[in-house]
């Protein structure tokens, strides 16, 4: 007897989360350069041909993370509202993420997250990686947005504007500052870095 769909996918992700948990876990205990695939392997209580089936790459161990957000802005700007600005939708987007403290847009204490961005921004393997994931989003987003040079100048200057602030508000809590702390600043500079793109 076969297990049903949903039961089978659902124990495929709970082994992806696992797996994932584990590489975190070794990365920021021991740093990213000195844990192998070998090591998360063992930690996972898995093969290695197993690890890769799930992660083609250690990178991927690591920025899995960021799936939840994989074409966020393009979804942002297909399911904004009738007669909604691309721009505007994006902004009242980013600033509710502020408002919920998400940690994709910098603004997240938890040192667990601290330490993650910490490991991501500062691992060049981990940074070139990012930056591919980026480039994906910007396309999707330029799709959205519409055809030509048009929609991909937009598209790369609403993804660098959220990529900087995101930066600028991790590097505030990572100094010692508190996202309560930060949370005023970053919305005034969310808010003039959109009027700017406007």
């Amino acid at each position: 007897m076969s297990e049903p769909t949903g039961l089978r996918a659902r124990k495929k992700e709970r082994t992806r989360d696992a797996i994932g948990d584990a590489a975190v876990a070794l990365f920021l205990e021991r740093g990213f350069d000195r844990v192998s695939v070998n090591d998360i392997a063992a930690a996972a209580e898995i093969s290695k041909p197993t690890l890769f089936r799930y992660f083609p790459t250690k990178e991927d161990l690591v920025l899995h993370r960021f799936a939840d957000h994989q074409g966020e802005a393009a979804r942002v700007v297909r399911d904004r509202e009738p007669g909604a600005e691309p721009v505007v939708a994006l902004h009242r987007h980013f600033r509710a993420g502020l408002d919920r403290y998400d940690p994709v847009t910098g603004l997240n204490d938890h040192p667990e997250v601290v330490a993650f961005h910490q490991l991501v921004f500062t691992t060049p393997s981990l940074a070139g990686r990012l930056t591919r994931y980026q480039l994906e989003g910007e396309g999707a987003l330029a799709d959205a947005l519409g055809e030509g040079i048009q929609a991909r100048l937009r598209a790369a200057q609403v993804l660098a504007v959220q990529r900087v602030l995101a930066r600028t508000n991790w590097q505030k809590i990572a100094d010692g500052r508190t996202a309560r702390d930060v949370h005023p600043e970053a919305v005034a500079d969310a808010d003039l870095a959109f009027s700017q793109l406007r």
